[in-house]
């Protein structure tokens, strides 16, 4: 199973079960937090009608007072409240009246004047000095149907003549309860969801951050050129500057190495035609034979300049992992600009040049690498185009690049030969002189097409051979 997967089941699993958790506990608080509330405020009336009874019910005038009519108008007002989204249209408390012996004196119901009382908690606990409250269900078996009551005491003088008792259904409470369980259900879902998004999100990041460490890992372990990826965040991006870092010094031990023994291999032999002429000139001979040997000393140094030279430049090019610009570059002045330098050598091999690149077209890339590359071309196509021969530069346009074509009059390119030719330090004698180049060049071509998302292709075509060279170009 995918890391990022494992990484959301397992934030999943901690949001998921936190969240249900806390959001059931909160919503079983709800219904007990909303009934002491409303507990509370039956307290706080009774008591208040305590006091408004007391000398009524002490004169013995209760029974001939205004009050049962003034809890009967009571239990008929609509005050039309809208109560949060809630409308209010009726009032709901109950109050009734108990004499020192729990006999029902007033009922704001009209229900049970007269009836003893003095067994139901509310009244009989209140008597006695303690607090009367008591919760009954109006329906046997329906829990929707109950009733809270709370008692306050009648005092007179330190002695508790009556008990005036308040009650309230759950019924009426039940939709603030509702509504609060609905909203915070829907609240507590969102932050959920909220939550499982967020984590959804983190562990996307984290782990296309680590697939794109692991592509560039394996691009590098496979010899491949790969763009070290841009993080962001403390750890993830050390741990790409590590990788960097440890590429860096594994490829350059290797690389050395490498050169070493390539560069070692490939100095043997001007070496030692330059020590064997050094050592034939010490002794007396010819001057014409002298100057051959001077000659072949001043040939073999020119290889040798040369060969280093190109060495460097390609172990720039191949130590690169990125562009350092990104231009315009017009590119038939490009190629004006190395047939310009190639003028001498072209004039005096008396070779026809066709430059068929349009004006308008632009290349995307480095200046210098193009520069290089188109320079290696041209010298590649010279060495093995003969005399009076041909050489023709084109350009077609494709979705997003130029593919630049170089034909150059000759011969054929062997069978043999035509996978190996980009390969370092392979060569084919050249034609006039039988003499075999650095093998540098096209490798370098082919490097530094590579820099560019590009491509080189050699191969043979009627009347000579074809190089064609894929850079991208300015849309």
């Amino acid at each position: 199973m995918p890391l990022g997967i494992r990484i959301f089941l397992v934030y999943f699993l901690f949001v998921g079960l936190s969240g249900w958790f806390v959001l059931s506990t909160v919503m079983e608080e709800i219904r007990p937090g909303v009934r002491q509330s409303t507990e509370e405020t039956l307290v706080d009336t009774a008591n208040l009608l305590a006091e408004l009874l007391r000398d009524d019910l002490r004169a013995g005038r209760l029974n001939q007072s205004r009050w049962q009519e003034l809890f009967q108008a009571y239990g008929q007002r609509q005050p039309q409240a809208r109560i949060w989204d809630v409308t209010k249209t009726a009032v709901s408390h109950r109050i009734y009246v108990t004499d020192a012996q729990g006999m029902v004196l007033l009922d704001s119901s009209g229900q049970a004047v007269g009836q003893d009382y003095s067994r139901w908690n509310d009244v009989y606990l209140t008597l006695r000095g303690q607090y009367g409250a008591r919760s009954t269900r109006e329906t046997a078996g329906d829990p929707d149907s109950s009733v809270m009551y709370v008692a306050a005491p009648i005092n007179d003088h330190g002695q508790i003549i009556g008990v005036v008792s308040v009650s309230k259904p759950s019924r009426t409470v039940q939709p603030y309860i509702e509504r609060s369980q609905r909203r915070l259900a829907w609240f507590g879902a969102g932050l959920i969801a909220l939550g499982l998004l967020v984590g959804g999100v983190l562990s996307w990041w984290l782990s296309g951050s680590l697939r794109r460490l692991t592509r560039y890992a394996r691009a590098v372990s496979a010899g491949e050129r790969g763009e070290l990826p841009r993080l962001r965040g403390g750890e993830l991006a050390q741990l790409a500057e590590a990788l960097e870092y440890m590429r860096n010094e594994l490829e350059g031990k290797a690389y050395v190495e490498r050169y070493v023994h390539t560069l070692t291999h490939e100095l043997k032999s001007p070496l030692a035609a330059i020590r064997g002429a050094a050592e034939l000139l010490e002794g007396e001979m010819p001057v014409a034979q002298r100057q051959r040997f001077v000659g072949n000393i001043q040939n073999e140094s020119a290889r040798l300049q040369q060969l280093i030279e190109r060495l460097l430049n390609l172990a720039l090019v191949e130590q690169r992992q990125g562009l350092e610009e990104r231009i315009g570059l017009p590119l038939r002045a490009l190629l004006d600009e190395q047939l310009q330098a190639q003028a001498a050598r072209i004039e005096s091999a008396q070779l026809r040049i066709e430059n068929q690149v349009a004006e308008g077209v632009q290349l995307l890339g480095e200046r210098f690498l193009l520069q290089q590359a188109l320079a290696n071309l041209l010298d590649n196509a010279l060495d093995f185009t003969p005399p009076g021969g041909l050489l023709r530069l084109s350009a077609e346009m494709r979705a997003g690049y130029v593919e630049l074509s170089l034909f150059n009059q000759g011969e054929p390119i062997p069978d043999y030969a035509l996978p190996r030719l980009t390969e370092r330090f392979y060569s084919l004698p050249r034609p006039l002189t039988g003499r075999k180049s650095t093998g540098l060049g096209l490798n370098f071509v082919q490097e530094v097409a590579s820099l560019h998302s590009g491509g080189l292709r050699v191969g043979n075509v009627h009347g000579g051979v074809e190089v064609r060279l894929t850079l991208p170009r300015v849309e």
